[in-house]
């Protein structure tokens, strides 16, 4: 356990870890346009903090017109992960966020577990983190391919935390880390605290009034583990 008596804690990957330069959207651009023949702007019609499958299901109903099956929407997240390498490899605002290099082994020297709860469905969660070398640092989490539900996510994550601890993880003694109100009430959710970073859509004030119980600018400085 480290001094601050944090045993494990979750991150979350966009706008926390890192930023991707919108090559997430262009991975779903390109998917959409390969499978149905339109244009998908994901950011007109989508929110940070949802789910992959979230997102395939708001892109049938608002751009294509109609609920995709789970079929078609399981077709559009493979489109949609066969393109997101060649994005994020060319994407010229891919940066790792400020503070997080030197924060992720500092944790792992005092003993903390470390994992991801995301949106991202799991593969797409390591292809954007292998860019930055930092997929070495996470020994487990919870993933958008695992429910649309962040709460849900959230309690996954809890779940594989104990049996890669042994057991050891106590609720109380796990963290989550997210740039978004998505976040603070997915963590919440899940009966733990949350640290809510303003590197993302929203800011110190925002993830305050959301009820972060922590609300830091960035990384850099002033982490309670």
């Amino acid at each position: 356990m480290s001094e601050a008596g944090i045993d494990a804690v979750l991150f979350d990957v966009d706008g926390t870890l890192l930023a991707t330069g919108g090559a997430g959207g262009v991975a779903w651009q390109r998917a959409f346009e390969e499978l149905y023949g339109v244009e998908a702007n994901i950011s007109e019609h989508t929110d940070a903090g949802m789910t992959d499958p979230e997102i395939a299901a708001i892109v049938f109903r608002e751009v294509i017109g109609r609920e995709g099956s789970p079929a078609e929407r399981a077709k559009a997240i493979a489109g949609y992960l066969s393109h997101l390498s060649d994005t994020v490899a060319e994407s010229e605002g891919y940066r790792v966020m400020p503070g997080v290099e030197e924060l992720l082994p500092q944790l792992i020297e005092k003993g903390v577990l470390l994992g991801l709860v995301t949106g991202n469905i799991e593969a797409a969660a390591h292809i954007k983190l292998a860019r930055g070398r930092l997929n070495g640092f996470f020994s487990f989490g919870g993933y958008g391919s695992d429910s649309p539900d962040r709460t849900e996510v959230t309690k996954q994550a809890l779940r594989r935390g104990e049996l890669v601890s042994g057991g050891a993880l106590a609720g109380g003694a796990c963290i989550a880390v997210g740039d978004t109100p998505r976040d603070v009430e997915a963590g919440h959710g899940a009966g733990i605290k949350v640290v809510g970073v303003a590197t993302g859509s929203y800011s110190v004030e925002q993830l305050q009034d959301a009820g972060a119980d922590w609300a830091l600018p960035t990384l850099e400085r002033d982490f309670p583990a």
